[in-house]
């Protein structure tokens, strides 16, 4: 469903990025270490650019990361938290509490730090309305859009598409899914090494 008259706002990108060293342990069968470490750094940094001027907070707990994030010129927030719907959650909550209570609450874009084809993050944000894009599988949630503000509860991991246009409708907000295919590309198993079309470093790892 959608709104009727949607408004573009201009929203805060938060991109979750965990440690490059340990990133893409399911990718082991076809990537060395290094390369993995390589490819999720590459990863990350394309979705970056792909804010382009919006504002940004790369979202992390790792020293290397935040690192790469200011050698990049991003902002980064820290946040000590395991796994990714509390590491969300946290990130969305200091956003919050830094508008004030005077002020909009505003509008955040979470995006994956995995996707490799990313080009725009832009033109995803409406007033009121929270914004999916899913991954190929129409499973996974690659970019959410939402305003802040609302008590939305992050549910990532299988099936959080449904779970999150579910979220949407509890929380009595508009809903838009956009189906954009350099955007629905993410990297987690070899299949999607192949769907993603990369061209990769072979070099196994040292025995």
């Amino acid at each position: 469903m959608t709104g009727s008259n949607l408004t573009a706002v201009t929203p805060t990108v938060l991109i979750p990025v965990k440690g490059f060293s340990y990133a893409k342990g399911r990718l082991a069968d076809r990537l060395s270490e290094q390369a993995r470490s390589e490819l999720a750094r590459s990863m990350a940094t394309r979705v970056v650019q792909a804010a382009g001027s919006l504002p940004l907070r790369i979202v992390c707990n790792d020293r290397e990361v935040e690192a790469w994030a200011r050698a990049l010129g991003a902002k980064v927030l820290q946040i000590a938290a395991d796994g990714l719907n509390p590491a969300v959650s946290a990130a969305v909550a200091a956003l919050e509490a830094a508008a004030g209570p005077a002020d909009s609450p505003g509008h955040v874009l979470i995006a994956h730090a995995d996707l490799p084809l990313a080009d725009t993050l832009t033109g995803l944000a409406e007033s009121g309305t929270v914004t999916i894009v899913p991954d190929r599988h129409l499973d996974g949630t690659n970019v959410l859009s939402l305003p802040l503000g609302t008590g939305f509860q992050f549910r990532y991991g299988p099936g959080s598409f449904t779970a999150h246009c579910e979220e949407a409708m509890r929380c009595g907000l508009d809903l838009r899914v956009r189906r954009i295919a350099a955007l629905a590309v993410d990297v987690d198993t070899p299949d999607d090494l192949d769907a993603a079309g990369l061209s990769l470093p072979v070099a196994a790892d040292a025995s």
